[in-house]
């Protein structure tokens, strides 16, 4: 898929997560996350990496909302600290967003980000511990 379809097909989700009615989750988080740790590449800014894994970490295996990963965000944030050297997967792909796009709003939508966002966390799985240990350092 090329950038301009991806960049489209993001802000259409975006559309949707945003404008969600349960405010209090906010499902927006993990699309922010999952997306940007997917179609990472060389060009992008480390940090922005580390705060995405960091974001599927608390949620895929601490169970943390979307507004607990943001508030968390924060937090990490303001703590000066070694970032972790993250290697960038070759293979993030094989969900395919689009399906995403084209489900039911509500549990069906929602479902399928929470199932993306999973499976891009476990893409990285050569980087789990190492953000593991960032995330029990700082919060």
């Amino acid at each position: 898929m090329d950038d301009a379809y991806n960049e489209t097909v993001y802000a259409e989700l975006a559309y949707y997560t945003l404008s969600h009615p349960d405010k209090e989750y906010f499902i927006h988080q993990h699309l922010v996350d999952a997306y940007l740790a997917q179609f990472a590449d060389e060009k992008t800014k480390e940090i922005a990496i580390i705060f995405s894994l960091v974001g599927l970490y608390l949620f895929s295996e601490l169970g943390y909302t979307g507004k607990e990963v943001q508030l968390a965000h924060m937090k990490l944030s303001k703590n000066k600290v070694v970032w972790p050297k993250i290697v960038l997967p070759l293979k993030r792909g094989g969900f395919n967003i689009h399906d995403i796009l084209q489900s039911a709003p509500g549990r069906e939508k929602d479902e399928l980000i929470k199932s993306w966002a999973n499976f891009v966390w476990n893409a990285y799985h050569e980087s789990h511990e190492s953000i593991r240990i960032l995330v029990k350092g700082i919060l």
